[in-house]
């Protein structure tokens, strides 16, 4: 009976992660997918005007500040008789750490191209993250409605620089201007959108591509052009092969234009059909089949004060088998303590309320007064169970972070050690205990910028930075007795991570690589392992 209900729960859940470069139009696509699921009754606008509404995913207040995502969030919402669990993720670069371990949690992937620009820089990088999970990518093709690149030409790059194999789902008749719809191939119908006066919101008209009615709405060249470069891809594309689609070697691709609804409807009746649905995760045991009856479930992310008024910490954790009710016991694999899950929380952006069940592929919010790290596996039954964990990624800018008044150590004290657990930055600290300003480990500058206005706003504490003319750090593997061993080393600074582990900063790349050369046998990783067997930070 209980296998039974499972099934039904998953064979009806999508989870989805989207990713792109920024200004492709994340945001405004996560507005609109939640305006077709009924989840809000107006779209909000990217940008934090005075007379604009906020977005849903964006509930940070630097977010609405800045006009840009900095953390992810998770929205579900029901279309179609099916659960969506979204995970909307930053698209600057300075925040693709937090990207990273979102996609962790995710069993496809949105990839949202601008029109005019193609692949970009993030966007790629955050391909090979998805290519490394074997994740499936939708590939959505944004603002076609405004001037752009040749779809075919589109096409070409995803296959030459991707190696991935591109299969349109549907094919834009026109662009910029001349942008008049789509035409799905499966089904052979034709969406033609009517714009609005104020040429915000579009109408749909559907018919069959076979009626005759179709050259007196539409611009018969346009028609035909559209029609020419579909009978080219009967011809000389590859089929829709679902085993490549789900290995992560073939994306579906949409065309469209999130600003105003053209293809937001289509993209998501065709991923229903076409996405996966809630897949096994690897563990300590094998492979988990989300089908399993005892319950298990990991924690991909950590944030604080999403509701600044109680200062609350919440843990992100994705379900992965089983059935997940409130009140249930659970084991912690780390630390092998049992804990009564009493409060979890269903999320959508910062609004929360408490859920009873949730099945595989469902995010919940679970109370985290300091008991979870990210990467943590919490199951139930007596066999344990240890998801893989989720590492950190080698920062690249460094700084001391002051605290100039004595009388806010406390509240210092607690914001830089619930920021860090959270991810949001990175703490190293010198070796010496009596120096205890830490120093802050960025992939970006920006996220120094976002822990000083979050320690302000939120803990009420002003500090100010102090860089180092470092760019590389290295994590010891061997520990504290393999650097030791060593003897006296040149040209780096040793300092210690939060969980006291080793780690060498280096000046530039050369430095390394002439320590190396001096000792061929260190071992350095730029990636730390992940948090399993240490407690969490006591600092």
């Amino acid at each position: 009976m209980i296998r039974e209900k499972l099934k039904e729960e998953v064979d009806c859940r999508r989870n989805f992660a989207i990713i792109s470069h920024p200004d492709a139009g994340k945001t405004t696509l996560t507005e609109k997918l939640l305006l077709y699921g009924g989840a809000i009754q107006q779209a909000g606008a990217v940008k934090a005007r005075g007379e604009q509404r906020r977005v849903t995913s964006d509930w940070m207040e630097l977010e609405k500040q800045r006009g840009i995502s900095i953390t992810s969030t998770v929205l579900q919402f029901i279309y179609s008789g099916n659960t969506i669990n979204l995970l909307d993720t930053p698209g600057h670069q300075d925040f693709s750490e937090d990207t990273y371990r979102t996609l962790a949690a995710a069993d496809n992937a949105v990839m949202l191209e601008d029109a005019a620009k193609g692949l970009e820089p993030q966007t790629r990088k955050l391909f090979e993250v998805c290519r490394l999970r074997q994740i499936p990518i939708f590939t959505f093709i944004n603002k076609m409605d405004r001037p752009g690149r040749d779809p075919l030409e589109l096409l070409d790059e995803i296959e030459s620089e991707l190696g991935l194999t591109p299969w349109p789902v549907n094919w834009p008749i026109g662009s910029g201007e001349e942008f008049r719809g789509l035409i799905d191939r499966r089904s052979k119908k034709v969406t033609l959108f009517e714009r609005t006066e104020r040429g915000r919101q579009a109408k749909e008209h559907c018919l069959s591509v076979e009626d005759p009615d179709l050259y007196n709405i539409v611009q018969p060249d346009l028609i035909d052009k559209a029609l020419e470069e579909l009978a080219l891809l009967e011809e000389a594309g590859a089929e829709l092969d679902m085993e490549l689609l789900h290995s992560g070697d073939l994306t579906p691709v949409f065309f469209g234009s999130a600003m105003i609804n053209f293809g937001i409807r289509s993209f998501l009746d065709a991923f229903l059909d076409l996405a996966q649905k809630p897949v096994g995760r690897i563990s300590t045991e094998g492979i988990i089949d989300p089908l399993h009856t005892n319950f298990s479930g990991f924690i991909f992310k950590l944030q604080a004060n999403m509701d600044p008024r109680h200062r609350d910490r919440v843990a992100f954790m994705r379900v992965c088998s089983g059935i997940f009710e409130r009140n249930m016991l659970v084991h912690h694999a780390r630390t092998g303590k049992s804990l009564r899950l009493a409060r979890p929380q269903k999320l959508f952006g910062q609004d929360r309320e408490v859920v009873e069940s949730a099945y595989p592929g469902d995010i919940i919010g679970l109370n985290n007064p300091g008991m979870f790290a990210i990467g943590d596996t919490v199951y139930s039954g007596l066999k344990k169970i240890e998801y893989d964990g989720i590492p950190c990624f080698s920062p690249e800018i460094f700084s001391y972070l002051r605290n100039p008044n004595p009388s806010a150590f406390k509240n210092f004290r607690k914001g830089i050690t619930e920021l860090q657990e959270e991810g949001a930055v990175q703490l190293l600290y010198e070796i010496d205990l009596s120096k205890r300003d830490p120093i802050l480990a960025a992939v970006g500058q920006l996220q120094l910028e976002v822990v000083q206005y979050r320690l302000e706003y939120e803990y009420g504490v002003q500090t100010h930075l102090e860089p180092l003319s470092f760019t590389v750090a290295r994590w010891v593997t061997g520990g504290w007795d393999t650097l030791e061993a060593l003897g006296r080393i040149f040209n780096c600074k040793i300092v210690r991570d939060a969980w006291n582990r080793p780690v060498l900063l280096f000046k530039n790349q050369w430095n390394l690589n002439q320590l190396m050369e001096d000792h061929p046998k260190l071992g350095l990783t730029s990636i730390a392992p992940a948090v399993k067997d240490v407690g969490l930070s006591n600092l």
